[in-house]
């Protein structure tokens, strides 16, 4: 009979928030699976479990599954965590719960902590429904690919990023998306938790002003405005953008995509040719 696969959630931050159950799986575990063994062994230690450790990340998957594959066929019960937060959620983990599932292997979650709902719940953006991008493009030509293929979803977007990369990212949402209200969050759970609102461009100069910016965020893009719900008209909306240091043809192009308008009609507008 082969033994259980299990999927285990873990702290993203403050090490209360791991459950009873989390805790007695990995009691009794006989292999835990882990993205970096020396991350996994200060939560075990903290708990006082002693359990054998494996490596299993992005460059060892394949090969990793395979040998965790066996010891589960040989009755063996392995769990998985990541080096926080739900496997599997933009973390490895993805190749052996498939192979198990296709060879008949129980799998079991062991549901707790994860960075995307924590962040959403407490974002103040519409959570009834809502698009997990994973981690953005590191590049930003591919990056704005991405963005645009979402920008008419009538859903919250979300996305990781890294702290490197967040100000690009944020440059490329004004882009593309336009004018929309974002929230991004750090360091969630932790001790210097924080939560910033406010358009892709405020956000990015509050980050700008900082002489380091740590940790990773979770970003979060509120959907596309129906028409007639847009809090400032064509004129004043092209007057705010210039006036915080946008180009004016930016402003026109900002403002045109964000309404699903053309740069022309946009233009007109601002001539007093539309009414």
């Amino acid at each position: 009979m082969s033994g259980t696969l299990y999927v285990v959630a873990t702290p993203i931050g403050n090490l209360d928030d791991i459950t009873f159950r989390a805790v007695r799986i990995l009691r009794e575990a006989d292999i835990i699976a882990c993205e970096d063994t020396r991350q996994t062994r200060k939560l075990l230690d903290h708990f006082e479990i002693s359990c054998p450790l494996v490596s299993y990340h992005d460059h060892n998957e394949r090969e990793r599954a395979a040998q965790l594959l066996a010891e589960l066929e040989n009755g063996r019960s392995v769990a998985v965590v990541s080096d926080a937060g739900t496997p599997l959620i933009a973390d490895p983990g993805y190749r052996i719960v498939k192979e198990a599932r296709e060879r008949g292997i129980p799998v079991s979650p062991i549901p707790g902590p994860s960075a995307l709902p924590a962040a959403l719940s407490a974002s103040g953006l519409p959570t009834d429904a809502f698009v997990f991008g994973g981690f953005l493009a590191a590049k930003s030509g591919q990056r704005r690919k991405e963005l645009e293929k979402w920008k008419d979803a009538a859903a919250t977007l979300v996305f990781y990023e890294t702290p490197h990369r967040i100000c690009e990212t944020l440059r490329d949402i004004a882009e593309i998306l336009g004018e929309r209200t974002v929230v991004i969050a750090r360091e969630i759970t932790k001790l210097h938790e924080e939560f910033l609102r406010g358009t892709p461009l405020e956000l990015e100069a509050e980050l700008s002003k900082r002489p380091a910016v740590k940790g990773e965020f979770v970003v979060m893009i509120d959907r596309r405005s129906a028409p007639g719900e847009f809090a400032l008209g064509i004129e004043d909306a092209v007057a705010e953008l210039t006036s915080r240091g946008v180009a004016k043809m930016d402003a026109v192009k900002q403002v045109a995509r964000e309404r699903g308008l053309s740069k022309h009609d946009v233009y007109q507008r601002l001539e007093g040719r539309l009414r």
